[in-house]
């Protein structure tokens, strides 16, 4: 309804308003002398649906069946409305339909091939809509109805005579719930010795009158489910089972063989390695420089390798040449650096097969080496000849070189 308006004020004022108010208005009035004016407005209105959710009751089937339903009713503009679930199935197109009173209801479906494990399945019904401040959600569980499932349980192959109070349970599963359940044996007569409490089977005492094929039959509305099985009645019960024994002894030997193994072949490697001794890390990475090794000969001439020399005088070999590094590590009297190491039954035998050209060539050098054992009574050592001594002796002073640090060392190793 429209309250007329007045020259004073010309708004208008719509009460009770309804869905047949929506539209356009317009405002027209006359002035002078510029002629009549007008204004245009559009009054849209908005209506809150009424939202409902319902699932479905259906049997279990090959076909794609509705299983739900969601309706949003009576709204204005027409209501979104969405599905949320884990079952496998489609939402149908939402249907909408326009009321008289220009209110619009929308519907939707949702559909599956319902299986007996779809039943007590959830599934929700979302709808959102413009005057609703958050959506509304419709929890819900499937019903899908099916023939009994049956499973006897409680047999463990070992019923024998005289055991007791030993008992089959007959578990089921269907919708609806099975209103009956039937306990039977193949052989026609149920056993005195036994007793039926709805789904329960009790044997008080187990003889040959149980030695039988049990059924248990469950029925509903939509049909009847059985299981059965054959009891096996025993002169004495079965032995205790010893596969965990059996089991835990085999692993334990392979524990004790992976051990065993380990430890055989770290004894290996030690002995390997203490056979080898450690002449390699005299050259390795701990050695920055050519070393001169020192080695102590059973017996030894003027080159360490005769039978007439020293048995006690160290034989010192190695390579010509140090590093600059070499210098600030340590050096023997004279510019020597020295690295004294226990000789092995390879190195002694190494030194003893020098050729003879080696040989001679060592003793034309001990010879000029003697001269200077006289400036020093802890034994030979190398000696600098002064340069005004005659030149026939100048080698000695060329073989020799100097170093950063200041040192002076021979670039021939000597041999004692």
């Amino acid at each position: 309804m429209i309250d007329p308006t007045t020259l004073d004020n010309p708004s208008i004022q719509i009460t009770e308003i309804a869905l047949t108010d929506e539209g356009k208005y317009i405002c027209e009035y006359a002035a002078y002398p510029t002629g009549n004016e007008k204004g245009v407005t559009s009054l849209i209105l908005l209506a809150t649906p009424a939202n409902s959710a319902t699932t479905i009751t259906v049997p279990v089937g090959d076909a794609a069946v509705a299983v739900a339903r969601c309706e949003s009713a009576n709204g204005r503009p027409p209501a979104t409305i969405t599905w949320l679930t884990s079952v496998n199935g489609n939402s149908s197109a939402p249907v909408t339909t326009e009321n008289s009173d220009n209110t619009v209801t929308v519907r939707s479906e949702y559909f599956l091939k319902p299986t007996p494990a779809d039943n007590g399945k959830e599934i929700t019904c979302k709808v959102t809509h413009r005057t609703m401040p958050t959506s509304e959600t419709y929890p819900m569980k499937l019903t899908v109805q099916y023939p009994p499932q049956v499973q006897i349980t409680g047999y463990d192959n070992n019923w024998y005579i005289g055991r007791t109070n030993v008992v089959l349970t007959c578990q089921y599963q269907g919708n609806p719930d099975p209103p009956t359940v039937n306990w039977k044996v193949s052989s026609g007569f149920m056993p005195d010795t036994v007793e039926v409490s709805k789904n329960r089977l009790t044997v008080l005492k187990v003889d040959d009158s149980v030695n039988t094929t049990f059924i248990c039959e469950v029925t509903n509305s939509l049909g009847t489910g059985k299981d059965q099985v054959a009891v096996f009645v025993r002169e004495a019960p079965m032995p205790p089972s010893n596969a965990g024994v059996v089991a835990g002894a085999v692993i334990g030997s392979l524990l004790a063989l992976l051990l065993v193994g380990a430890l055989i072949a770290v004894l290996i490697t030690r002995s390997r390695r203490q056979q080898q001794g450690y002449r390699g890390n005299s050259k390795g990475n701990s050695a920055p420089y050519d070393s001169v090794a020192r080695l102590f000969g059973s017996s030894g001439s003027k080159n360490g390798t005769g039978n007439h020399g020293n048995n006690n005088a160290p034989i010192y070999k190695g390579d010509v040449g140090l590093s600059e590094k070499a210098g600030n590590i340590g050096l023997h009297q004279g510019g020597v650096a020295l690295v004294e190491n226990t000789p092995t039954a390879q190195d002694i035998l190494l030194s003893s097969e020098l050729d003879e050209a080696e040989r001679r060539k060592f003793d034309e050098l001990e010879d000029e080496d003697e001269r200077y054992d006289q400036f020093s009574g802890s034994g030979p050592i190398l000696q600098l000849r002064p340069h005004d001594e005659e030149p026939a002796s100048a080698y000695l002073d060329d073989d020799m070189e100097s170093q950063r640090d200041g040192s002076i060392i021979s670039r021939t190793a000597v041999y004692v």
